[in-house]
């Protein structure tokens, strides 16, 4: 029985040495598109709806259903999070004035833009390192294929899925997930 429970322990040990603990959003601090350092911890507690997004795209009138989605769900239990990009065709040439400009004047977006990164190659941002590499958040692998790209986000910072970019921001999937149905 002593052999048993030495063998287990000794298991056991070599378990919690061996565990990998990911990083989670709430690990990074980002920066907003007025320039100030915006720490992700700060959302422990709502779900988020990270999302790539450019002002010069076929995809950009998804800002508006952003906005709804927003406007109708954000709370202490929910946001969004845009991250502006220039990865794809150069459809996001415009600084971060320019971009805050187009936002807020053309969709009245209101729910946090941050500034403007690089969402793949060799410039990837460390947020999008996380979101895209399962040796970093434990999930999945994903690449991302186009602007408005959105990946859903647990109250605790764990990634849970990712939409693809045609997918509305008021699909079924991402509402039930925000109901938590």
């Amino acid at each position: 029985m002593k052999k048993t429970g030495l063998l287990l322990s000794f298991l056991l040990a070599f378990v919690m040495m061996n565990a990998q603990t990911y990083k989670t959003l709430h690990d990074f601090t980002v920066e907003t598109l007025e320039g100030e350092k915006f720490d992700l911890s700060a959302l422990k507690g709502k779900k988020v709806l990270v999302v790539n997004t450019a002002s010069k795209c076929g995809l950009t009138p998804q800002y508006e259903d952003l906005q709804k989605l927003y406007e109708t769900y954000g709370s202490d239990k929910f946001t969004i999070i845009g991250f502006p990009a220039n990865n794809f065709l150069k459809q996001e040439p415009g600084n971060n004035d320019e971009i805050r400009e187009f936002c807020t004047s053309n969709y009245g977006v209101t729910f946090p833009m941050m500034s403007k990164i690089s969402v793949k190659g060799d410039d990837t941002h460390p947020v999008y390192q996380w979101l895209t590499q399962k040796v970093e958040n434990g999930i999945m692998d994903s690449e991302v294929k186009w602007n408005f790209q959105k990946y859903m986000i647990d109250e605790n910072g764990h990634l849970v899925d990712m939409v693809p970019p045609k997918e509305k921001p008021d699909s079924e999937k991402i509402i039930n997930w925000i109901k938590g149905e």
